[in-house]
């Protein structure tokens, strides 16, 4: 629950050897640490910058060293997640002049946006990549087409391997429901079933040998796009089109051509009170919950997880995604506590994976929605928001939720084996502070653990508990419970 959106420069570029892209700068490496996960925006043209020919070590466009970064995050116990997103400038190059766009739909000018064949180039490049980073060694090595040439003189040459098996997850490009970039960006739900249905594993393998993420590593997960418009419908769409053009496995269930559902909300004023937001919202004060219910019943229902691969909060002062001052607490400091509140909502209402948006700041003095996301600084410093997730993953990284004791204010218990933590926190936005007697039957003792904005580590004290009960503040930034074994 507390992953992060990253680029491949935040792990490799060095401020001090801006040319070399080879190797993790370990200043930066300490930062994505603090998380759990990465979802790792991958544009296609960066592996496959000439058509059909692929590198990855380095990728030509950019001369980025993709296996340092995914060997690294598998070591450091940080789960992957490539988006492989956008159409390489030899694909824009098939539209008209103005209609070229990297965010158009996948496939050549012309083609049928409802056929999956239309897709087989986006196929065979998620066939390349699985066949590289997942668990199948054995893949045929004469179906990689890999690139070899040198860009100049001792330049290292991409190699040909397989199975590598770095990357478990896969994205299938990043909010196919594009509706405010017109038809040629924008797909329904069947389209983008057909689409998947190719990326998955070439449409049941009538693509050819070389297409589809299954064809090549058959354990690779495929997420579908994150949906920008979170519309538990439009996956309903896909799976009515999985069930007709896909049908029904051996055991009866249909032939999904995705294993995650997947949607991005960020939680503002938009929907109850404004035509376009104007601030962000506590995650609770929004209708984060109750959509996710909603994508976690269908989730439940044909036995697929859900993520949310997007979430977070601006600090640009003016941005209308921004978090806000509520008394004497900053930006920042609201933008930790809504953070942490988030990974705690999804968790109590079925999500499974949750990504952060994101790593740095696009541009923190641009107030435009988005831009200013950050949770790390330029000077490679943690905002209180990615000290909040540093702690909070140390503490309960390992915990799993198991209900929900009280809603005002929230009273999670989360457990991991024998042990179990309680998470207290307010669900308002206006500094509500309350006592809270927590039932602790059997406990003599016990950790509080508060959240501290400005280091790495809580501040905790041990509590003597008398008959059975602790009387504890909550406030809108959560707190922690552990209780000791006598």
């Amino acid at each position: 629950m507390l992953g992060v959106n990253a680029f491949e420069w935040n792990f490799l570029q060095n401020p001090n050897d801006p040319n070399n892209a080879m190797e993790i700068y370990e200043p930066k490496m300490k930062l994505i640490q603090s998380f759990g996960g990465v979802r790792h925006y991958l544009d296609w043209g960066r592996i496959e910058d000439k058509p059909g020919k692929f590198t990855f070590n380095p990728a030509h466009s950019g001369g980025w060293n993709l296996d340092a970064i995914y060997q690294r995050c598998k070591a450091d116990g940080i789960d992957m997640l490539a988006c492989l997103k956008t159409c390489p400038n030899w694909l824009q190059d098939t539209y008209p002049a103005n209609q070229r766009d990297a965010e158009n739909v996948p496939m050549p000018y012309g083609a049928d946006k409802a056929k999956p064949a239309s897709y087989i180039l986006q196929a065979k490049a998620a066939f390349q990549f699985a066949a590289r980073y997942g668990s199948n060694s054995r893949v045929d090595k004469s179906l990689l087409k890999i690139d070899s040439s040198p860009r100049w003189t001792a330049d290292q040459i991409n190699q040909p391997l397989t199975g590598l098996n770095t990357v478990k997850y896969i994205e299938c490009d990043n909010e196919r429901d594009k509706w405010w970039k017109g038809d040629k960006a924008h797909q329904t739900a069947e389209e983008y079933a057909a689409n998947l249905s190719a990326f998955y594993d070439g449409h049941k393998g009538t693509l050819g040998k070389d297409a589809g993420v299954k064809t090549a590593d058959p354990n690779m997960k495929v997420v579908m796009a994150g949906l920008a418009k979170t519309d538990v419908n439009y996956v309903k769409s896909m799976i009515e089109w999985c069930r007709k053009n896909r049908g029904y496995k051996a055991d009866g269930s249909i032939n999904f051509c995705f294993d995650v559902i997947n949607f991005h909300l960020y939680a503002n004023d938009h929907l109850e009170h404004h035509d376009q937001a104007t601030q962000g919202v506590a995650p609770e004060q929004s209708e984060a919950a109750e959509i996710a219910a909603q994508f976690a019943l269908l989730g439940n229902q044909y036995h697929l997880p859900v993520w949310v691969t997007e979430a977070g909060y601006d600090v640009n002062a003016q941005s209308p995604q921004r978090a806000i001052t509520i008394g004497p607490k900053t930006i920042l400091q609201t933008q930790a506590d809504w953070t942490i509140r988030t990974a705690l909502l999804y968790a109590r209402n079925g999500i499974q994976k949750l990504f952060f948006y994101m790593l740095f700041d696009d541009n923190l003095a641009n107030p435009v929605q988005y831009a200013s996301s950050g949770l790390v600084t330029e000077d490679l410093k943690r905002r209180p928001a990615a000290n909040f997730i540093l702690q909070t993953k140390n503490l309960l990284g390992a915990y799993s939720y198991r209900k929900t004791i009280s809603q005002v204010p929230f009273v999670d218990l989360y457990q991991y084996g024998k042990k179990t933590m309680y998470v207290l926190v307010q669900p308002t936005q206006n500094g509500t502070v309350s006592n809270y007697t927590l039932a602790l039957p059997g406990a003599k003792k016990a950790v509080v653990h508060k959240l501290n904005y400005d280091s790495e580590k809580t501040s905790d004290h041990t509590v003597d508990i008398k008959s059975g009960k602790l009387l504890i503040e909550v406030t809108e930034t959560p707190v922690l419970v552990e209780p000791l074994p006598n």
